[in-house]
């Protein structure tokens, strides 16, 4: 394939063909949006022209500009010379990453993702959590991520080493195989027991790109399991246990019973926010606490991410500021004791 001659200079380096499952979270939008994320520093004529010439592949054909993702289509990313503007990975926060790797074996890492970091760039974010790895692993070329957690998540991020790890998981996901348990802190006092919340949710696109949750009856299916692990008065720490993968799940469902998460700036209540920043809550109380699934002999793995400092240091700061009732704490549930 000709390059022009602005594609050959030093600033300009060439990617790899790369297969992508679309999940969920990615399903819905336009292919070429998909591809701008994908390929950052790739002109927009060069990317339009990558499409209509069918090097863009999703399973298996030609698609238009305008085709809409779907869930389980797989994307051939074509090698393409892009920018590079001498940008990677800080150092940093590839230090950070490899020190919370939790496990790894010859298929998949299992890490500890830090609040504040994307799972991948794109949106206004030049690296995330797969590019840093990448980065600081430069010898693990098939690095995926084999599932997704919001930006403000905290906790157990699965990546696959492999292709054939990779499909084994997104088919364990796609069949319920995956059991997730989340540590989460709501407003207000929880009375209602261990509740399965079943209330379907809606993905809304505001200006920007910005997304946007809803429980409506033209949403897909989403189910969440909620129960009581620590009473603190004016504050619930939960248990949470999404039975389904859905983008905002835990956090839609929760304000929808009526215990929007603390900290959350985009269901929750911003006068609250206000209170939980004066008490010392910075961010969304949300932590991917485990993650469980068979391996290929059948054996359940189960891996557990300790619960940060500063939220551990939060809940301490609760506790001594109110009588806590405990119920079922699970072990670890916080505390890095």
């Amino acid at each position: 394939m000709n390059e022009t001659r602005s594609e050959l200079d030093p600033g300009m380096r060439q990617t790899g063909v790369r297969k992508i499952r679309i999940d969920e979270e990615q399903a819905g939008q336009r292919i070429d949006n998909f591809l701008r994320r994908e390929l950052p520093g790739l002109p927009k004529g060069r990317l339009y022209r990558i499409l209509r010439r069918g090097e863009v592949r999703v399973n298996g054909g030609r698609v238009r500009a305008e085709y809409k993702l779907a869930p389980g289509d797989e994307v051939r990313v074509p090698p393409v010379r892009v920018s590079d503007d001498g940008e990677t990975p800080p150092a940093a926060a590839g230090r950070t990453l490899l020190e919370n790797i939790l496990f790894e074996d010859r298929d998949m890492l299992v890490v500890n993702k830090p609040a504040g970091m994307a799972v991948h760039g794109g949106s206004g974010v030049s690296f995330g959590a797969i590019e840093i790895l990448r980065s600081a692993r430069p010898e693990l070329r098939d690095l995926s991520l084999a599932h997704r957690l919001d930006r403000e998540t905290s906790g157990c991020l699965v990546l696959a080493k492999r292709r054939g790890a990779l499909r084994t998981l997104h088919a364990m996901f796609r069949d319920g195989k995956v059991e997730k348990n989340y540590l989460a802190l709501a407003l207000g006092d929880w009375q209602h027991g261990a509740q399965l919340i079943d209330a379907p949710l809606l993905v809304q696109h505001r200006q920007g790109g910005e997304r946007h949750v809803i429980v409506s009856p033209e949403g897909k299916p989403a189910q969440t399991r909620i129960r009581l692990s620590k009473s603190f008065s004016q504050y619930s720490l939960l248990q949470c246990q999404p039975l389904t993968g859905r983008t905002h799940q835990i956090r839609v469902h929760a304000a929808h019973a009526g215990h929007p998460l603390a900290g959350d700036e985009r269901y929750s209540d911003a006068a609250a926010n206000a209170q939980l920043k004066k008490l010392g809550l910075k961010r969304l109380f949300l932590h991917a606490q485990s993650i469980a699934f068979p391996d290929e002999h059948g054996n359940e793995m189960h891996f557990t991410a300790p619960l940060a400092d500063d939220l551990d240091k939060f809940l301490n700061r609760l506790s001594n500021r109110t009588t806590s009732v405990p119920t079922s704490v699970a072990p670890g549930a916080y505390g890095n004791r």
